[in-house]
């Protein structure tokens, strides 16, 4: 195995983990049990996993929890501070206040009355096109506006290449990743016209985590009967099922933004539901460069769940 092949080994094993951490993070999982993922010795696991993420593995975990204990106090008023602890995988309310106490110098109780003066903020800030802000369209502004369904949907298997860091530097490597992904695909005789679809997940919520700690998966759904194996940077996981809101938007690259600002702001607020805890995602359904408008069709995938009062 060449020097190359080694290290996109050892991220693939890392980025199984993550995906697993994101699965399991409410209940308690051990450095062993972690390690069983990556297929690492748990004597060395810790140390394997701070070098390919430059973050010890228990701040790792710790830093996911926190981040979505930000978004539930926040965000998900029908849950109490008990219901919040228990979700995350603390015993109880004492223990989480304290854990959250620790990494952020309040209590949840204070942070949650904190941000209830901020209500009207977006829920999912988009950031992914902030460096267009400059040009002559933001001047003038128009509503961008979509069409939004509700759909049960089941469990997606999909394939993978994943960025870690800004949405600025995902845009200016976006064609490499694509590239990598369906050459990876191909490989394995993946690919089938007109059944994969391309899709793109945000792991990480930008109004509560670090810029350059930002996931996103560039997928190809993949057939749950295909067995696929493991190749270079290629990873594999599951998009959860169930209750998404689905909005169909048809525009051009700098709206991006606000189409994300619609499902949240306009659409979320007044709809009756809450966000559920998968990850959102978007689905391309064309290639703009083939259509003389240039417009891109996109799916905008929300988890929801209904209001509990």
């Amino acid at each position: 195995m060449s020097q190359k092949d080694c290290k996109e080994e050892y991220i693939h094993r890392i980025h199984k983990v993550q995906d697993y951490i994101d699965q399991h993070y409410g209940k308690n999982m051990s450095t062993e049990e972690l390690a069983g993922v990556a297929g690492f010795s748990k004597y060395h696991f810790n140390r394997i996993f701070n070098s390919v993420l430059h973050e010890p593995l228990s701040h790792y975990v710790n830093r996911i929890r926190m981040e979505q204990a930000l978004f539930l106090l926040a965000h998900r008023r029908d849950k109490n501070l008990t219901d919040i602890a228990l979700d995350l995988g603390f015993a109880d309310s004492a223990v989480f206040s304290r854990a959250f106490h620790n990494v952020y110098g309040m209590s949840p109780s204070a942070y949650r009355k904190q941000k209830s003066t901020k209500c009207k903020e977006s829920i999912f800030i988009s950031e992914y096109n902030k460096s267009v802000t400059e040009k002559e369209w933001v001047e003038n502004p128009f509503p961008t506006t979509g069409q939004v369904a509700i759909h049960n949907l089941r469990e997606k298997q999909v394939v993978y290449v994943r960025h870690t860091g800004t949405y600025t530097s995902l845009a200016k490597d976006y064609v490499s990743l694509m590239k990598r992904l369906f050459e990876g695909a191909a490989k394995q005789q993946l690919l089938s016209e007109g059944e994969n679809r391309v899709i793109v997940t945000y792991h990480d919520n930008p109004e509560f985590g670090k810029e350059e700690q930002f996931r996103t998966s560039l997928c190809l759904t993949v057939p749950d009967h295909l067995s696929v194996e493991k190749e270079g940077d290629l990873g594999v996981m599951k998009l959860p099922g169930g209750l998404y809101a689905v909005g169909h938007f048809e525009i051009y690259q700098e709206q991006f933004e606000d189409a994300w600002d619609y499902m949240y702001q306009k659409w979320l607020m007044t709809s009756g539901y809450v966000p559920g805890n998968a990850c959102p995602f978007e689905e391309y359904l064309n290639n703009p460069d083939e259509t003389e408008d240039h417009l891109i069709q996109v799916d905008i995938y929300l988890p929801i769940e209904p209001i509990s009062i």
